[in-house]
């Protein structure tokens, strides 16, 4: 017999511990495993070299925050039995497990659209045929259906254990000290009101405030940083040219199954659609722009460069969009570099969006010590919160470098 009870090494949280057999079971099947060979941060470790985790990482790390969670809850009174449990840690252990190569970056260009939840939701529904039904109290909380709702706020809302996880995690591996949050302090500030929601205690403001900008920092300094928003960028334009090569009938080698979504259509995932989708990771891309790199077509040629000898185009940031004269002047300014006539096909403007707190989406509350809970923007202890409602947008003109 198996000792499925393990404990894990996690560099950010210390010691993790499995505490239910199904969970070592879903860890170990191969649409979990593959997670190892995807990155957390997509090409972010062109600009932090350190960043190089996975989405395994962050999955483990969030099953146990998860359960920190649950113990402080059980600690406060609040009952939650042992299929409650297991349900809420695994729906957490299994919430990125549709993620595709890179990330965010390519879900769209492979499967049409499709949302990362929504494949997530596709491969959990098929785990759960495998393990008899064990997996139907997760699902109901993954998608909000569970009755006490609290369970899919720790899930998914804008204080969740999932971005707990990511901040600590990608503060930790890109070295960047303004995404650090203590974890521990949130976790033992968080409470259920009377209507099963999921709130924090009053004098936690501080600690939530203190997520809130270290969460708008690692945005603007590491996820909106202009060359990582530009490496993300080159790699949805890589595809796209290399799906619309292949469509004018030019071969392109790449590994089987990045084949076999270059040359897909638009339709309704299938279940070989899925079945290949398990098995990309980051190699099939890596494996693919490496030899692009000498393809004939220029466009998908320089862009493979790019990416693989980190020889990136020039970027210039602004917070207004960008004058059209200028933007001619830099397809002009390509085309002669370059000596081609269709260089506004690399000439761009990128948008980053950043609204830090969204007051309507998914309140923060506050439990007070009269029971009564307010809303995070309407304490008067709040210091930051109020400077956040605020969206604040940046531009990113990309355009070739000499080389």
């Amino acid at each position: 017999m198996q000792n499925k009870l393990k404990i894990i090494n996690d560099p950010v949280h210390g010691f993790i511990r499995i505490p239910h057999e199904i969970l070592f079971d879903i860890i170990e099947h191969p649409y979990f495993q593959r997670l190892r060979r995807i990155g957390q941060t997509g090409l972010l470790n062109l600009i932090f070299p350190g960043a190089m985790h996975t989405r395994f990482h962050h999955a483990l790390g969030a099953m146990h925050l998860m359960f920190t969670a649950l113990e402080t809850l059980k600690q406060k009174g609040i009952k939650i039995s042992e299929d409650e449990e297991k349900g809420a840690m695994l729906a957490i252990l299994m919430h990125d497990i549709g993620h595709g190569p890179f990330s965010h970056a390519l879900e769209c260009m492979l499967m049409d659209d499709w949302h990362h939840e929504n494949l997530s939701l596709l491969l959990m529904n098929r785990l759960n045929d495998e393990f008899n039904g064990e997996l139907s109290c997760a699902i109901e909380m993954f998608q909000g259906k569970y009755h006490r709702k609290f369970f899919n706020q720790l899930i998914s809302s804008q204080l969740d254990v999932d971005r707990l996880d990511y901040l600590k995690r990608d503060s930790f591996f890109t070295g960047v000290s303004e995404g650090s949050i203590n974890t521990q302090r949130i976790i033992s500030m968080m409470n259920v009101c009377e209507e099963g929601e999921l709130v924090i205690d009053a004098k936690g403001v501080y600690s939530i405030e203190n997520f809130l900008t270290a969460r708008m920092f690692m945005y603007w300094q590491v996820y909106y940083h202009k060359t990582s928003a530009l490496a993300e960028f080159l790699l949805v334009k890589i595809l796209e040219r290399a799906k619309y090569l292949v469509s004018q009938g030019v071969n392109l080698p790449a590994t089987e199954n990045l084949t076999y979504f270059l040359y897909r259509g638009k339709s309704a995932a299938t279940d070989e659609d899925v079945e290949r989708f398990t098995k990309l990771d980051d190699n099939d891309i890596i494996q693919a722009m490496k030899g692009w790199q000498n393809a004939d077509d220029v466009i998908l040629s320089y862009w493979c460069r790019c990416v693989i000898r980190r020889k990136l185009p020039k970027t210039i940031i602004s917070s207004h969009p960008f004058d059209p004269e200028l933007v001619e002047a830099k397809i002009k300014y390509t085309n002669d570099l370059l000596g081609i006539d269709n260089g506004k096909e690399l000439v761009h403007e990128i948008e980053r969006k950043l609204l830090p707190y969204d007051t309507q989406k998914q309140p923060i509350y506050l439990l007070q010590k009269n029971g009564e809970k307010i809303r995070l923007e309407e304490s008067e202890d709040r210091l930051l919160s109020g400077l956040m409602v605020n969206k604040t947008t940046r531009y990113i003109l990309t355009f070739p470098r000499e080389e």
